[in-house]
């Protein structure tokens, strides 16, 4: 068993559109249980690798709160390293005042002491990871004592299982547990409902301009298949990952039997599958969309995407959305240098021995990806030397582009081909450590200052579920994680 972390991140180191229309309780700083809370946000594990990138975010962010001002404490298990926290922020930041931020003292081991975090704040932002050893019991804190949850998992297994066993316990209560709010996988997430929006966007315009057409009639159009690549451009200082999400990687594989298993008890009909099946893709090929080698990716995306084109066929009435995902790794060297460290998790990742080999040295089996320390400070982000408020990266940044097909209305999908596409991208800083503090806390903001935008009940949620009608996009535009149309090709 590891010992307990405080931090995550990717995970690291230490419905009738169903939408509510009045929630005072989250406006005031109140909570599901009633009553007024002293914290707005409480980061959890903010000692952790991420867990301080998460707390240098809210501190920058802080001014967008309700009532114009957020307020929120630290939490975890040792006050020395989070009062060391405060204060290296307060420096990097020149905020002296963040030296006064409360500190709250709390164990995931120690259920007694969650729950007494849990009542203090309305929004707990979980850093604490891996989520399938250390998650469960945060969220079981959050339902039970009335604290709204986000966390910034990317492991499948548990996010699809607490939908399974919490889902219905979050409803009575009125929380909202909302999963994978980091770059697994809002930006995903996100990225297939604004193409699905944009692509509408697009036939109401073709309709204007040409009213006299066949498609005079149209309203909008139905997109139906998209495939999205990743693409990360490092900086001089080149990049890598914290051992956490390693772990995750190595456990999550392991474990996929379970996952299937899992998958089994929901009992789901399969979506229906409207217009051209999305095309089949090997385990390696070379993307002309992106001019270099591509393979599947292996995060959380396509599960959460699939489980809110799920909740939006079924609660909302809306034609499900095809998805693959996918990432880029680069020219000939790479595919091999990919091939063969592929080969070597796959085989090692079966055996216990394997995989104690592989958590033990992580710098070795990734090739450098993943190391214990993470990234410097240098390659994850340097702060804006005119305004140490923005984050500024040295070159180190992520594209992701959605290529995606469609129907004009008036077009029957069921006996024709596509007719329309659109290409999206959403660009932004370094993933793991800048764009997920980022996305995280205007998650948390959002879901603070925009309650009638929510779905009506509480409950175990998705991004895309949860956001679809809020301004999130708008928000994160704002911060660094540009959402934009790249293309269209119009009937």
């Amino acid at each position: 068993m590891l010992s307990i972390q405080e931090a995550g991140a990717p995970h690291e180191h230490e419905e009738s559109l169903g939408f509510s229309t009045q929630r005072p309780d989250l406006m005031a700083a109140g909570s599901p249980a009633g009553g007024e809370r002293p914290y707005h946000m409480i980061v959890f594990g903010a000692s952790g690798f991420t867990g301080r990138f998460v707390v240098e975010e809210v501190s920058r962010a802080c001014s967008a709160g309700p009532g114009g001002t957020v307020r929120w404490a630290i939490a975890g298990r040792n006050r020395d390293r989070l009062e060391k926290v405060l204060l290296q922020t307060a420096e990097a930041l020149s905020k002296p005042e963040l030296r006064s931020v409360e500190v709250i003292v709390a164990d995931v081991a120690q259920p007694e002491s969650l729950a007494i975090m849990c009542k203090q704040g309305v929004v707990i932002l979980n850093c604490v990871g891996p989520y399938r050893f250390y998650g469960e019991p945060v969220v079981k804190a959050c339902i039970e004592n009335g604290a709204h949850y986000i966390d910034i998992c990317g492991e499948p297994q548990f996010l699809e299982g607490i939908q399974l066993n919490y889902h219905s316990k979050a409803q009575e209560k009125g929380v909202y547990v909302i999963g994978s709010c980091g770059f697994d996988s809002i930006p995903a997430d996100l990225g297939i409902l604004y193409t699905r929006d944009q692509f509408k966007g697009i036939m109401i315009q073709c309709c204007i301009a040409y009213p006299h057409s066949n498609l005079h009639f149209c309203l909008v159009g139905t997109l139906t298949a998209v495939e999205s690549f990743l693409t990360v451009s490092t900086g001089p200082e080149g990049g890598c990952g914290h051992e956490t999400t390693w772990q995750s990687a190595v456990f999550g594989f392991a474990d996929s039997a379970s996952l299937r298993s899992l998958r089994k008890k929901f009992g789901h009909e399969p979506l229906p599958v409207v217009g051209a099946g999305i095309k089949k893709r090997g385990a390696l090929f070379y993307s002309k969309e992106i001019e270099q080698y591509s393979i599947p990716f292996m995060g959380s995306d396509s599960s959460v995407v699939r489980r809110t084109q799920r909740y939006m066929h079924q609660d909302h009435q809306q034609s499900p959305v095809q998805y693959a995902a996918y990432v880029g790794i680069g020219g000939a060297f790479s595919v091999v240098k990919t091939l063969f460290a592929g080969l070597m998790f796959w085989l090692m990742s079966k055996f216990s021995i394997g995989r104690s080999l592989l958590i033990q040295y992580p710098e070795i089996f990734s090739f450098g990806m993943f190391s214990k320390a993470g990234p410097s400070k240098k390659q994850a982000c340097a702060f804006n030397r005119k305004n140490k408020n923005l984050p500024e990266m040295e070159g180190t940044s992520f594209c992701l582009s959605f290529f995606g097909e469609g129907y004009s209305e008036g077009q029957d999908p069921s006996q024709s081909k596509p007719d329309a596409a659109i290409t999206t991208q959403i660009k932004g800083p370094e993933p793991g450590y800048v764009a997920t503090p980022i996305t995280m806390v205007q998650a948390a903001i959002t879901l603070l200052t925009e309650p009638q935008s929510l779905p009506v009940r509480g409950g175990v949620y998705t991004p895309g579920s949860a956001f679809a009608r809020t301004t999130l996009i708008e928000r994160l535009n704002k911060h660094g994680v540009q959402f934009c149309v790249a293309n269209t090709q119009k009937p």
